[in-house]
This record gives C-alpha cells, structure tokens and sequence, in this order.
C-alpha cells in the first residue's frame, strides 16, 4: 500500500514501556480471543505488533449468566463477567500457540483480572510462573471490586495506586495498566507513580439498553459495558489526556475500526492502538488497519511512525 515514489518503507516499529513491537497494532483483550480463532483469516504472527490475550484470573470464574452481550447503534453492550478458564486453563488450551506467536515476532500481553488486590496478585503470581515466555502483563483495573460496593478497582487514584504498588514487585516484565473512563489524568499519574510501564485506555463505558417490549434489560444486568465506534471520540480524548499527563507510553483502546481511527490515536498521543470490537464483525479488521497505518505514516512524509506520536496540532 505504500507507494513507489515514497522510496523505502517507514519504520514502524514501537517501543511500548519495554515491550518492542514491529509495528503499533495490538488486539483487545476478549475481543479476539487467544489469536488462533484468526488464524483462518491472515497469518497473525507474521502481521500483527502484538496481541492481548483475555484477562484471565488465578481459578476459572464463570461469569454472568446469559444473555452477555447486545447490539446498540454503533456498539456493543456487554456483561461478560469477566468469565475465563483460569491461567492453568488458558495455557492448556492456548499455550503452546501463543509461545509460536512471540517466536514469530508478535508480542503476546497477558492480561490478569480481579476483584480485590489479593486475586490480582494470586493472578499474576501464576502468570508469573506459568507464562514466563509473555512479553508483559496487563492488569485490567476497571473490574468491579466485590468488598467494597461493586466498584471499579481502580477507580480513584488511591486504588489505583493499591492494586499497582501491589503487583508491580511481582512482575518482572513490562507492567500494562488498563484504565477505565474515569479521572483519567489523575489515575494515570497515579499509576506511572507506582511504576506502571505503560498504560491503556479506555475500556468500556457504563451504558444502558432497554427492550422496550419486555421492559427489562437486554442484557442479563442492568447495565453493561459499551463498545465500539460509539466511544471512539471518547477515547481518543481521553488517550490526549493520559499522555499529557504522564512520560510513560499510552496503547490507545475504544473504537478502532480503521487505520484512520487509529491514525487519531497516534497524533492524540498513543504508542500503539489496540483494535476491539471490530474482530467481532470483520475478522481482518486488525490486519487492515495495520497496513493502512503504513501507508498514511508513508504518506505523511516521515521514515519513523515515531514521529508522529502525539503531532495532534491544537
């Protein structure tokens, strides 16, 4: 896609807090599973910068109950629960093929999740143990803490800060924090400060869908967690104030459909994008904002994706 005249190819390798991706393209963590569900589509170790597994816990949880997930105009709403098979099940099942995936040069994130400080640690002590081949851990603090009122774990930078402070001495690779859409300039500063390697944001915002036959939620909670190009403009502003706000890198999550969306990204200031959702209903979504990113950094005149890393002009 890059054109003749433009001469050699761009760089587009990224340095996101350690981990060296070949180029800034990440998938989300449960949008695309373990990798290999793509694998009929496109080579994925051969064209992807990194994958983010689904967040998994020390033991298997199961969830919600059905239903989980529900189309809303430009989304998706979901109530999973975080439901996953437990590190040891992870492995068994994807190991192997993820271990192929870092050989290939597509770095593999694992993701830890948890309901209180203590199953974050006891999640990350097994990834530690289990997956030492993984390039990083992320720890998705925006799940709802069960012992205090359901709400999200890191959701004020002081429980931000528990949960990181916690883990960090545990982890020895680069150390992701992903973020809910919330206080997000001080969470981040919180988070950098407790020596989070990166961050990520956004995830999903809080939203509600309505049957209005039945007259009951559409999902088996009264609210579920909003994805998609809804959020997009959210998240990008959000991804300009996290990395006006800390020196670490930020991976850009919400919305990504297009390398356009992920072009936004970048000039907001991420290092790497993360593409979501759109696996769900174009499973080549991810490759093909991955070549579009090469030909507009091409277009754009610059040899390094680099350089155009927070460029947004306002």
């Amino acid at each position: 896609m890059v054109s003749e005249d433009k001469g050699m190819r761009p760089s587009m390798a990224v340095n996101l807090g350690g981990i060296q991706m070949r180029n800034p393209v990440n998938t989300a963590s449960g949008a695309f599973g373990f990798g290999w569900q793509f694998e009929g589509f496109y080579d994925v170790g051969a064209t992807l910068g990194a994958i983010t597994c689904k967040g998994v816990s020390a033991e298997p949880w199961e969830g919600n109950p059905a239903p989980r997930m529900c189309e809303v105009t430009s989304g998706i709403l979901n109530s999973v629960g975080l439901a996953n098979p437990g590190v040891a099940g992870m492995l068994a099942k994807s190991g192997e093929y993820l271990q192929g995936l870092e050989a290939a040069g597509c770095r593999v994130i694992v993701q830890a999740v948890g309901h209180s400080v203590e199953e974050y640690v006891a999640a990350v002590e097994r990834l530690e143990e289990l997956a030492p081949w993984a390039s990083a851990v992320e720890m998705n603090i925006s799940c709802p803490n069960i012992a205090r009122g359901g709400k999200l774990v890191g959701g004020t930078p002081e429980d931000a800060a528990e949960v990181v402070r916690a883990v960090r001495p545990r982890v020895s690779r680069p150390l992701l924090v992903k973020m809910g859409p919330v206080r997000v300039p001080e969470i981040a500063r919180a988070c950098e400060a407790e020596g989070a390697d990166a961050l990520s944001l956004i995830n999903t915002v809080n939203a509600m869908s309505i049957d209005v036959h039945t007259r009951r939620s559409r999902l088996s909670r009264p609210t579920g967690g909003l994805s998609g190009p809804a959020i997009h403009p959210i998240a990008v502003r959000m991804v300009w104030e996290a990395a006006n706000a800390v020196r670490i890198p930020v991976n850009g999550i919400g919305g990504v459909a297009t390398w356009q969306d992920a072009a936004e990204m970048i000039l907001a200031g991420a290092t790497s994008v993360t593409v979501g959702t759109a696996n769900l209903y174009d499973p080549v979504a991810a490759r093909d904002v991955a070549a579009g990113l090469e030909a507009w950094v091409a277009e754009q005149g610059v040899a390094d994706v680099n350089e155009l890393i927070g460029a947004v002009e306002c």
